[in-house]
């Protein structure tokens, strides 16, 4: 089947960057948008074939669908297209969480689509605005239908596409990547000896992939782009949102928008209870951060 129409579903600043560089691969583009906004990127500039709409429908129709709306929204958007769902593949773009009942991105959909057979996540090392400027950008995309690997591989228009089948095992390396940024940058920042902080970002590392272990994902997946890949981009750049935010939390300062790494940080710790795995050191900087973040009124559904 060639993938010709491609349903976006969230013009945040990845869904858009995905939007445009789908289009300039040459399938047609409907990005949906709750307000009709989307992200703009400075020297970029829409392709002819890419659409902005707002009304779910108008994804009806669509070939593949791409998940791409903030963990906290993926719940309540996917009640939204139920009725218009079509057994098109999705492949989710979301990294993270939902901030309440910790469950992973396909657990939801699962439960929002359970009629939805066909469907993988998209994750690695993609800052938004340099796949918007049509920087060479390397990806994990997981799924065990040949249907979503076969989409991906059409629409996705990346420099370079690993496949798996380790669903689980690619959203905990992109739950637990955004939980070693933040951590990366609040010991930046607290932890004077390069000795030490080498030693805690390593634990932490341990743990986290011991947790994807327990839940069945295979260690090649931790070292891969949606592993490795994405933990060298943003545990190492203030670009990132969640190391600026681990820096920001390290001096007491305000934090601006969502931190997903506090979110995806409670997911794992509760997970990792669940099936009784020791997070010992995880826990210990965690502790240390919420000393800080519950003078923030942003994050006092954590605590309550």
């Amino acid at each position: 089947m060639l993938y010709k129409t491609v349903g976006i579903i969230g013009a945040g600043a990845w869904g858009t960057a995905l939007a445009i560089n789908i289009a300039r691969g040459g399938a047609n583009v409907i990005l949906w948008s709750f307000d009709g906004e989307y992200a703009h990127f400075d020297g970029v500039d829409m392709p002819d074939n890419l659409i902005v709409v707002r009304n779910p429908s108008d994804l009806a129709n669509a070939d593949v669908w791409l998940m791409v709306t903030p963990s906290s929204f993926v719940r309540e958007t996917l009640k939204n297209f139920t009725k218009i769902y079509n057994n098109q593949p999705i492949i989710i773009c979301t990294k993270g969480a939902d901030s309440k009942t910790h469950e992973f991105m396909t657990e939801i959909l699962q439960s929002e689509l359970p009629n939805c057979k066909d469907f993988g996540v998209l994750s690695g090392p993609q800052f938004a605005v340099e796949v918007a400027h049509g920087a060479p950008t390397g990806s994990t995309l997981a799924g065990t239908s040949q249907t979503v690997q076969e989409a991906g591989l059409q629409v996705l228009n990346l420099a370079h596409l690993d496949a798996t089948e380790d669903i689980i095992g690619t959203q905990i390396a992109g739950v637990g990547k955004n939980i070693i940024a933040l951590i990366s940058g609040y010991i930046h920042e607290t932890v004077p000896s390069e000795n030490e902080r080498a030693m805690i970002f390593t634990l932490c590392c341990h743990e986290i992939i011991k947790v994807g272990l327990a839940f069945g994902a295979k260690i090649e997946t931790f070292t891969g782009l949606c592993g490795l890949g994405d933990l060298f981009l943003s545990a190492t750049s203030p670009t990132s949102r969640n190391y600026s935010g681990g820096m920001a939390i390290a001096h007491n300062e305000e934090l601006k928008g969502t931190i997903e790494g506090i979110y995806a940080y409670e997911t794992i710790i509760v997970r990792a209870h669940q099936i009784n795995c020791d997070t010992p050191m995880l826990e210990e900087i965690r502790s240390k951060i919420h000393k800080v973040i519950r003078q923030s009124a942003q994050y006092q559904d954590l605590f309550e």
